[in-house]
């Protein structure tokens, strides 16, 4: 008991209040923004791994947020800030220059499942990363249960799946059975530039991404891996809470 009192006394309350007004450290790498000293040299297509620049846009579907980018940029033109709003509801919306709304209400889905939200999470061939920070959603800092929303072991249990990985050609079956075994109405979440892209894997011959051309994610969370602030402000967002 003693042990417990004095771990209290030291830890404190370390459960983040408000999720949304909490400040990320400096050394988070969040929402990229592009000035105009841009002079388009493309040294920072050049250097990007995924290829996520284009034509002075940052696609944040492609983003590993390796900052190479950055780094290179003769006039500083490219700076990665700690904003960490940088959801999205279509694909398209990922292309951005620094200006990124908040992903978009469903008033559908939050009629149904804005109450309560239960999950079934698929690693279909992550490097465990993006499952990591989804674990720690969960945890005594950032608690996301408090919003009404879970993760469940059975996809039977749950109102949508979030995927994370590539999808390799081993997983794309699963993935493929654990979506139908989601009772309708279902969401698709795609966590990290993995699970929306391919991310640095894109190119690779053992993923198989046929599921995302039958299926489209309802929303897109990126990072690599992201962060559960990301995560967390992410669906709030797309629930309308």
């Amino acid at each position: 008991m003693l042990k417990v009192i004095k771990a209290v006394a030291l830890q404190k309350n370390q459960l983040i209040k408000d999720v949304r007004k909490a400040k990320m450290r400096e050394n988070f790498k969040g929402l990229p923004s592009i000035s105009s000293t841009c002079v388009g040299c493309k040294l920072c297509e050049k250097v990007c791994p995924t290829g996520a620049i284009q034509n002075g846009k940052i696609d944040l579907g492609k983003c590993t947020f390796c900052c190479e980018c950055e780094r290179v940029c003769p006039n500083s033109a490219i700076k990665f800030t700690t904003n960490n709003r940088m959801a999205a509801t279509s694909r398209e919306e990922l292309l951005t220059d620094g200006v990124l709304n908040p992903a978009k209400v469903n008033a559908e889905i939050k009629r149904l499942l804005g109450r309560s939200l239960k999950l079934r999470q698929v690693s279909a061939g992550g490097c465990n990363a993006c499952e990591m920070e989804l674990n720690a959603a969960s945890n005594a800092n950032f608690d996301i249960g408090r919003f009404g929303i879970e993760f469940v072991a059975s996809p039977r249990h749950a109102d949508g799946i979030v995927i994370t990985g590539p999808v390799s050609k081993n997983m794309a079956r699963a993935l493929e059975e654990t979506f139908n075994a989601v009772a309708e109405p279902k969401i698709i979440i795609a966590v990290g530039a993995c699970a929306i892209s391919g991310g640095i894997f894109q190119d690779s011959e053992e993923i198989d991404r046929s599921f995302f051309e039958r299926h489209k994610p309802d929303l897109y969370i990126p990072g690599c891996p992201a962060h559960p602030l990301v995560i967390i402000n992410a669906i709030l967002d797309f629930l309308g809470k």
